[in-house]
């Protein structure tokens, strides 16, 4: 079976040559690359607080991805919706959509942050159960500051989206740059000069994304770009846009939505095991995130090309997109989970991690170097193509049923009766990718993912 048609590709004036493609993808990998990386320069730095200071760091950070996932879906409507209008040809209703995600986006993330800092404690409380004072202590400090910060992250993470549907990845990567040193500033004076431990993090956070923030939406006033966004005073709720948006931002929040709750499900499974294995978890899910930096940049990419194909109405050359840049990924997984196993035990010491936690680090590092490259892009690249034709609500399914019924129920079900260890997390999650990869690689084989929720199309 073809997975496309070569005869119905015009070769000649394909939207995206190789060119286009590395100036495109190239500043995401880099983005990408600069937050992963500053994620572990965090960890490591507030690491040297003590034991009680990152795992409470690593709690919160759980729940705070929750928020940045719930942002991540509003983004990608908006690089889908903006980026099939631009393939369409019709920009002005591009920087229109783009107003209306800036209204949602504000609105949402406002209403998180008050409830987050007003009811902070009883989320811990019912979220981490049972941990020392001091535990408890720090993350309630650290929660309060970072949902400060939502609206801020929100924000850049739609201004964001603009630039790269319009194939202009570059510029919030040089922001991204900028925001990431301050944010390492901002760490070094805080947690080593002033001694202000979690508080000093989160603050060097918040900082950092105001900076991108103002940055952003400043520059996207400037008239002669492709998606413009200015007056926003004047930006008035359009409600069939809204609804047209929201129906792949919706979807999409959902699926990134629970795959959050599942993790935070693990995750207090994990934290019943003892510091030591939240500080050995809070380590392998920020490697596990460096060597996905480039397959996921060149998700996020896709997005784009399919949206625009889709726009443009050339089916055949979305299919031809998503065959080449998911061979590209398979490439940078495997490459990528090599390195970060190579760097994982001088991660580990400089971090000054406890022997025991640093062991059981390695052990899940070297087990998921062996899976991920086997099956991850076909869980978790392809669904990116599928989004930007419009067929979210597929891929919602196929992956909250995968998350709660492989990854969550499996991992606690041999922790709870066979008592795994830490091992089971990781168990659980490689079951969760092989029913992902097995059934969206037959979805896409198939076509039917052009024929999904067609009411997301322009």
């Amino acid at each position: 079976m073809k997975l496309y048609d070569k005869g119905q590709i015009d070769w000649k004036n394909i939207l995206f040559d190789n060119k286009a493609l590395l100036y495109l993808l190239l500043p995401i990998v880099i983005e990408q690359l600069l937050n992963s990386l500053m994620g572990m320069v965090d960890t490591m730095m507030v690491s040297t607080v003590g034991s009680e200071a990152i795992s409470a760091v690593a709690l919160v950070d759980a729940i705070n991805n929750l928020v940045i996932q719930i942002f991540a879906a509003m983004a990608s409507g908006a690089v889908i919706i903006c980026s099939q209008y631009i393939g369409s040809g019709n920009k002005k209703e591009s920087s229109r959509a783009a107003g209306q995600v800036v209204l949602m986006v504000l609105v949402i993330s406002l209403s998180i942050t008050v409830f987050c800092v007003l009811d902070r404690e009883r989320l811990l409380q019912q979220y981490i159960g049972k941990v020392e004072d001091s535990v408890m202590e720090n993350a309630l400090t650290y929660f309060m500051i970072t949902a400060i910060s939502y609206p801020f992250l929100g924000l850049f993470s739609a201004g964001s989206a603009f630039y790269r549907a319009s194939g202009q990845s570059k510029f919030p990567t040089k922001i991204s740059v900028i925001s990431n040193a301050i944010n390492v500033a901002g760490n070094a004076l805080f947690i080593y000069s002033f001694k202000w431990g979690v508080a000093g993090a989160a603050l060097a956070t918040l900082f950092s994304r105001m900076f991108s923030t103002v940055v952003i939406y400043y520059c996207l006033r400037k008239p002669g770009q492709t998606i413009i966004v200015r007056d926003y005073l004047k930006i008035r709720p359009d409600m069939p846009l809204i609804l047209t948006i929201m129906a792949i931002g919706v979807p999409a929040g959902i699926e990134n939505g629970m795959f959050q709750f599942g993790k935070i499900a693990i995750q207090s499974t994990v934290s019943s095991m003892g510091t030591v294995a939240i500080s050995a978890q809070a380590m392998t899910d920020i490697l596990e995130l460096v060597n996905g930096i480039f397959s996921n940049s060149v998700g996020i990419g896709l997005m784009t090309v399919v949206g625009q194909c889709i726009g443009a109405r050339r089916i055949e050359e979305a299919k031809y997109y998503i065959v080449k840049l998911m061979g590209i990924a398979w490439i940078g997984v495997l490459v990528s989970c090599l390195l970060v196993l190579a760097i994982t035990k001088p991660v580990t010491w400089l971090s000054g991690m406890e022997p025991e936690a640093a062991a059981m680090c390695f052990k899940m590092v070297t087990a998921m170097t062996v899976v991920k490259p086997l099956v991850w892009v076909g869980a978790f690249g392809l669904p990116y193509g599928f989004r930007a034709a419009g067929d979210v609500k597929f891929s919602m399914i196929v992956s909250v049923c995968s998350m709660w019924c492989c990854r969550v129920a499996f991992c606690i079900f041999l922790v709870k009766v066979f008592h795994f260890g830490l091992m089971a997390v990781w168990i659980g999650i490689f079951v969760d990718w092989i029913v992902r990869a097995v059934i969206f690689s037959a979805r896409f084989v198939s076509g039917k993912w052009l024929h999904g929720d067609r009411m997301a199309r322009i």
